[in-house]
Formats: C-alpha cells, sequence, structure tokens
C-alpha cells in the first residue's frame, strides 16, 4: 500500500484536539471519515503530533496508506476538502517511503503563540491579548534560558504518558507583529510534551509582568516541577506552525 504525507491545517476551536477520543469530535476523526467515504475502505491517519483542544495548526502532517496509489492527488484533496468542514483544509498528498513516519521523522517542530498588544475585533479569536507594559525583553532573555535546557518537566502536563521529558530547543523568541498588532512567541525543537509551549508562555508572561525575574524562571527550570510553573495559557492564540523532515523521505 503506498503511503502519503497528508499536509493540512485546521481551526482548534471547534475540536477537542487532534487525537481520536471517545464521544467528542476531533479533527483526527474528521480526516479520517472523509477518507473512509471518498476510498469506501477504513483508512487510518496518523499525525505529526497531538495538539490540545483549541490548538490550532497552520501545518500539520499525517500520513495515510492508501489501497492504491490515487490516479490524480489534486483531485483526492478536492474531494476531501469538499466533505471536511470549514475549520479544516487539505492542501497536498505526498509519496513517502513506505516506512515514513509522520512522528517519528520528523526532525523539528515549530509553534507560534499570537499576544495582541491593542485590542482588535479581527484578532482576538486567534490571539491573546496581552496586558499593557508588558516587558518583551525581559522575556526574551528567559526564553534564551529555553536553549540550554534538556529536562522540561516544569512545563510538562501532569500525568502524561510521555516516556521522556527531555526536549532540544533550538529557537525561543518573541518577536514583533509586521503590523504592529502584537508579539509572537516562536519556539521550534525536536519535539514537544503536552501544554509544553502554553506553560512555557504562561511563565514567561510572568516575567514580563514582572511577577519573576530571569532568575526566577531558571529556578523554576531547575525545580522540574509543574506546579512551580506559571498557568498555561489559552489555547486559542497558538498554532503548530512548521514541521519539518529529511528530503530522503520522500518519493
Amino acid at each position: 500500500m503506498p503511503r502519503y504525507f497528508v499536509t493540512l491545517a485546521y481551526r482548534g476551536t471547534p475540536y477537542h484536539g487532534w487525537q481520536i477520543q471517545p464521544g467528542v469530535i476531533t479533527v483526527q476523526e474528521e480526516l479520517e471519515k472523509a477518507f473512509s467515504t471518498i476510498l469506501r475502505t477504513p483508512v487510518a491517519v496518523t499525525g505529526a503530533g497531538r495538539t490540545d483542544t483549541g490548538v490550532n495548526a497552520r501545518q500539520m502532517i499525517a500520513h495515510v496508506d492508501l489501497p492504491e496509489a490515487p490516479a490524480s492527488a489534486e483531485k483526492l484533496v478536492r474531494a476531501l476538502n469538499s466533505l471536511l468542514g470549514p475549520d479544516i483544509a487539505v492542501y497536498s498528498l505526498r509519496e513517502v517511503r513506505p516506512d515514513a513516519h509522520a512522528r517519528f521523522d520528523a526532525t523539528s517542530r515549530t509553534y507560534h503563540y499570537y499576544a495582541a498588544d491593542v485590542k482588535t475585533p479581527f484578532l482576538y479569536p486567534l490571539s491573546w491579548k496581552a496586558p499593557a507594559g508588558l516587558d518583551y525583553e525581559a522575556m526574551n532573555r528567559a526564553a534564551r534560558l529555553l536553549l540550554h535546557t534538556e529536562d522540561f518537566t516544569s512545563f510538562a502536563k501532569l500525568h502524561s504518558d510521555a516516556r521522556t521529558n527531555i526536549c532540544h530547543v533550538s529557537r525561543a523568541e518573541w518577536l514583533p507583529v509586521a503590523d504592529g498588532s502584537g508579539h509572537v512567541f516562536v519556539i521550534t525543537a525536536d519535539r514537544f510534551l503536552r501544554n509544553m509551549v502554553r506553560a512555557v508562555v504562561g511563565t514567561l508572561v510572568d516575567v514580563g509582568r514582572h511577577k519573576l525575574t530571569v532568575d526566577d524562571f531558571q529556578a523554576i527550570i531547575d525545580r522540574r516541577d509543574r506546579c512551580a510553573a506559571g498557568t498555561s495559557m489559552p489555547p486559542q492564540a497558538l498554532f503548530l506552525w512548521d514541521v519539518t523532515y529529511p528530503e530522503d523521505i520522500y518519493i
């Protein structure tokens, strides 16, 4: 059975996250239903990660094994989009090696978290309204500490099924949004723990509010205790932005 990587995007608010769960609507379930309806056979979809309830994806990658190669990948994409609701969009299907895995073969993942510095009726559904006077310079000084951190237990969801809390962050910084409406936190790592980005952002915001110092932020990392870190931020402002793979994975 040929294997394909599916590139898609979704708005997270209508869904209880990516992963199929009993009794609730998820993105994975909706995508599997669309594939199965079109191909008239059960089709399983495996994602690059598990976004939480309400979290968005600008780019999610999933792999799928099809009964046979489609006559036209573009037509299959159009058929999928005709069945999926307005909050999910499939962009492409690309054939990959039969052993390629959307989750385990990813070399990096990038998330964006959007903070609006001004009140706007257009951005609030997909951003968090930041308080006036947030100190982004202090937040960036604290964020740089993440580049030298391996154990992210302080920012991991309690009682999760993660086998290890070790992650390697290669980028973590707050940047101004081009139109001047706010800032975006950009973080790239080889892997992320459940709720990790929202917990990191919540703790950085405490630094920006001067409730914590940069040294306090380091102490929270060192404690390896989720209860020591800040509150988890609202999900609607978080986007899975990019997932990368080695080029030789594609056919």
